[in-house]
């Protein structure tokens, strides 16, 4: 089976890349948020960590030679939401307290730190979609930034 091949879209008020679901993958996904971001004129830290958690997130289950996962960035009114969308549907991730010794198992805190909302939603089998809003003040920068 040949690789994924990087699938990106942008309009005015959305981005959305389509990304192997690999390491390598979630770290364009970051890279590539990053860079919209600033076209957009928005602070990039907290909404590049919430992307690159939920990436993560993404490609941590299985390492599938052949999946995907699809990044989506909207700005809508005073809001800004991040989408992550992966082939993982039995895998619904949950807020937990995470060990201090344990490697991983801390994405969703920072997630529900940085975000205003965040959720789960199942999308037609076996797709499953992570969402993260960020209110954006009147003059279209994050809150708290």
């Amino acid at each position: 089976m040949g690789d994924v091949t990087t699938q990106i879209w942008c309009s005015a008020h959305q981005f959305g890349v389509q990304l192997p679901a690999t390491p390598r993958g979630a770290r364009q996904a970051r890279q590539l948020a990053v860079e919209k971001l600033r076209a957009w004129g928005l602070p990039t830290d907290g909404p590049a960590l919430i992307v690159a958690e939920l990436a993560a997130n993404a490609v941590t289950p299985g390492r599938v030679a052949g999946r995907d996962f699809l990044v989506v960035l909207s700005r809508d009114g005073g809001t800004l939401r991040i989408e992550v969308v992966d082939t993982y549907r039995d895998r619904i991730p949950v807020l937990r307290d995470a060990d201090a010794r344990a490697e991983g198992g801390r994405g969703l805190a920072v997630v529900e730190a940085l975000a205003d909302r965040w959720g789960v939603e199942q999308g037609p089998p076996p797709r499953k979609a992570v969402w993260a809003e960020v209110d954006l003040p009147t003059g279209g920068t994050p809150a708290g930034s």
